[in-house]
């Protein structure tokens, strides 16, 4: 069973991210697992983009929700700032860069499909892993 989890003052985390345990995502980009159901289900996690910091081209097989807590990322979309909630739709695809790098809460209903050929560490939560 798991555990209840409390994130507290979330909003400020940026001052605070040196307490929690960040792994690598990809290059430039750690990862904080938030929860992961199995191989094809939901997971949610915190995203810290270092500055230039970029995701490759990637489908949603299921809904994106992307809350930007510090910083600001961008996408074909335009550039999302602090307090900004991105919902990309199942079928929809990006890259996202950070320039100045950035903090974000992601969740995903499903897992997503790497779609380029750019070089990734640890590439979970991706259906290419």
């Amino acid at each position: 069973m798991q555990q209840v989890l409390i994130l507290k003052d979330l909003l400020n985390i940026a001052v605070r991210q040196d307490e929690l345990s960040w792994e690598p995502f990809r290059i430039g980009v750690d990862i904080y697992r938030l929860y992961k159901d199995g191989e094809k289900g939901a997971a949610a996690a915190l995203l810290r983009y270092k500055p230039g910091a970029s995701v490759p081209q990637h489908d949603h097989i299921g809904f994106e929700h992307i809350f930007i807590l510090s910083g600001s990322q961008t996408d074909q979309n335009g550039e999302h700032q602090v307090g900004t909630l991105v919902i990309n739709p199942p079928s929809s695809n990006h890259k996202v860069i950070s320039k100045d790098g950035c903090i974000v809460l992601a969740i995903w209903e499903k897992p997503i499909s790497i779609t380029s050929c750019e070089t990734t560490n640890n590439q979970e939560p991706t259906t290419n892993n």
